[in-house]
């Protein structure tokens, strides 16, 4: 039954008609609106399809299968409360040069309705709108015996068409954050949002800012000057505190606060963390020990197995232990 088309009725619901095969094989995929963008029917309706991706996303944004029934059971009887059995499932979707496809699960009955060719066509029925006469969205399929759309895609007689108001799918509006009732307009100005941001985001991809990132190669290559950098600076402040603790032993030599058997044990100490530091606080207090001893051309006593008095003044004045100094020391003689 048809009614007339009004403007606050912007939308109506056709079934197509699509040639099954005819040696009796039970098809997976099943071509659900044919290519091109004027889809045109035996009794010379018409209808555009210039987006069938869009097509394609509208189903994959319901997040449900559609079913394929006998005569279009789910549009026509299931509103009045009648049985509307599934013959098949269209599980996923595809556009396949320019046609829209289904890839179908067959119930038992279904299959064997197909296969022993007492259907011939899968009618499929979309959403379009009454002023563009645009397919929006694919909504059922059944399987009838009634083409009428010229080639592979057949179209319903008059009397199968009907006329409704037409709603998108909950689940589509909740993804493009529009209202249930949401208009066409409404719906495709969402859509339109949704692919600016994808090529927004494909192109910063593809050209990222320099702002927030660099190439790689400019990367490398600025670590390994940094570390090339680091380790000059680090050569430079060892080459620089070596030649401050010449200068410290040396001063200490001179001044007899130390005597040259002890000078490579202070220049160790003195390489370790503010060990220049306290070297320079320890000659500062020490009183000279390097002194005119009285010994010369004398042979000491104990060969090494001893520390002189001044020795023992060292060791007070770094509070270390004798022995400690003594071992020190025959490692470095």
């Amino acid at each position: 039954m048809n009614r007339q088309q009004t403007d606050t009725n912007p939308k109506l619901r056709v079934a197509l008609n699509v040639r099954l095969p005819e040696d009796g094989s039970l098809p997976e995929w099943v071509e659900l609106v044919p290519a091109g963008e004027v889809v045109i029917g035996r009794d010379r309706r018409s209808w555009i399809n210039p987006t069938p991706d869009e097509v394609v996303a509208a189903f994959e944004a319901n997040g449900a299968d559609l079913p394929i029934d006998w005569e279009h059971a789910t549009e026509l009887k299931a509103p009045e409360g009648k049985k509307a059995p599934a013959a098949g499932w269209i599980k996923e979707m595809e556009v396949r040069e320019g046609a829209i496809w289904g890839r179908t699960e067959w119930t038992p009955d279904g299959a064997d309705d197909v296969v022993n060719k007492r259907y011939r066509y899968i009618s499929p029925v979309f959403i379009f709108t009454t002023q563009e006469r645009r397919i929006l969205a694919i909504t059922s399929a059944g399987l009838t015996n009634q083409p009428n759309l010229f080639l592979t895609a057949l179209n319903h007689q008059e009397h199968f068409t009907q006329e409704t108001d037409m709603k998108f799918p909950k689940a589509l509006c909740q993804q493009l954050g529009v209202s249930e009732d949401a208009t066409e307009e409404q719906v495709m100005a969402a859509v339109a949002v949704l692919k600016g941001d994808l090529q927004t985001a494909q192109n910063r991809a593809e050209t990222p800012s320099l702002e927030k990132f660099v190439p790689r190669a400019d990367y490398d290559s600025a670590v390994e000057r940094a570390s090339n950098a680091e380790q000059k600076l680090k050569t430079h402040e060892k080459e620089s505190l070596e030649g401050e603790i010449d200068i410290a032993i040396n001063s200490a030599l001179e001044g007899g606060k130390i005597t040259p058997a002890t000078a490579e044990y202070h220049k160790a100490q003195c390489r370790s963390e503010g060990g220049l530091d306290r070297f320079k606080a320890f000659v500062d207090a020490a009183p000279e020990v390097a002194g005119a001893s009285g010994l010369e051309g004398k042979e000491p006593k104990d060969k090494g197995g001893s520390l002189t008095d001044d020795e023992k003044a060292v060791c007070r004045q770094l509070d270390i232990t004798e022995d400690d100094y003594l071992k020190t020391k025959k490692e470095m003689g």
